[in-house]
């Protein structure tokens, strides 16, 4: 399996929800069904259900989590040449034909969330960027149009 490139905080946010899993959901989850097991006759009892759901998601979330940290590479934008644009910088950029300002921190798949302003390094925009350097223009082939950046600021905090 290939390595996830990850920052810092996107791993500790995922040993966070795992640890939260496992030491709160998990045997909340476990508390809940013996009390709906009390309850007596299960084929009618929702509640035992819904408990019996709700663990089902608690182990697959587990499963998850403990697979993308085993696959992480925690890569630390601190260690890294910041001349040009790598994983873990953030980018401000000018939209050459509209004049519109973006900000975008450049993570890894399992950290990306565009409504946080965080985009995948494998993303058309992420691809483009890559060793860019503050000033140089960028085009970035996005499905609805061609797109003209220029690289404003690159930070790496």
């Amino acid at each position: 399996m290939q390595k996830v490139p990850m920052t810092p905080a996107g791993h500790k946010m995922i040993k966070d929800e795992l640890a939260d899993l496992l030491k709160v959901q998990r045997p909340a989850n476990v508390q809940a069904i013996a009390e709906a097991r009390a309850h007596g006759d299960l084929s009618e009892n929702a509640e035992y259900h819904a408990a019996k759901e709700r663990q089902s998601f608690i182990e697959g979330r587990i499963q998850e989590l403990q697979s993308k940290l085993a696959l992480a590479n925690v890569i630390d934008p601190a260690m890294i040449n910041q001349d040009t644009i790598a994983f873990g910088a953030t980018v401000s950029l000018m939209d050459v034909d509209t004049d519109e300002e973006k900000k975008y921190m450049l993570v890894g798949p399992e950290e990306a969330d565009i409504k946080a302003g965080k985009i995948s390094i494998h993303s058309p925009i992420g691809k483009a960027l890559i060793g860019k350097r503050e000033g140089d223009e960028v085009t970035v082939k996005a499905p609805a149009r061609t797109i003209e950046y220029e690289v404003l600021e690159i930070k790496f905090e």
